[in-house]
């Protein structure tokens, strides 16, 4: 675990999501929606995720959502650090994440962020980082 303030790096205001959503590009799989919208001001990427309760409870919300924060970690040394990033998962995203778990999840996001052209500097791939 990164020993960076709770807020960083992180979307948390409606407003925030709703400028993302608005002004940012879309692009999206069978698990999951990636908006992007680039933030010059930013300092490193910012995640914000949004679960309905189409996905399923509380419990199944919590973990698809600590799924998604851990497999966005992994990916952020290779982001462009000037976008905001909004990721809604869809309803089949459980399915997925009981079926395959991290490595599922995992892949489905960096598909997404391969196709939304976020990866900027050196281009390592899931295998490469073990």
């Amino acid at each position: 675990m990164t020993g960076r303030s709770s807020n960083r790096g992180r979307l948390s205001r409606s407003a925030e999501f709703e400028r993302v959503y608005r002004q940012g590009r879309s692009t999206g799989n069978k698990y999951l929606v990636l908006y992007a919208f680039a933030n010059p001001s930013a300092t490193g990427p910012r995640l914000g995720l949004s679960v309905s309760r189409k996905v399923g409870g509380a419990v199944e919300r919590n973990r698809v959502k600590r799924l998604l924060r851990e497999g966005f970690a992994k990916f952020e040394p290779e982001l462009d650090p000037t976008h905001d990033v909004v990721v809604v998962a869809r309803p089949t995203a459980l399915d997925l994440a009981e079926r395959e778990g991290l490595a599922g999840l995992e892949a489905s996001l960096g598909e997404l962020i391969d196709k939304a052209g976020l990866r900027s500097g050196s281009r390592i791939s899931a295998e490469e980082q073990g």
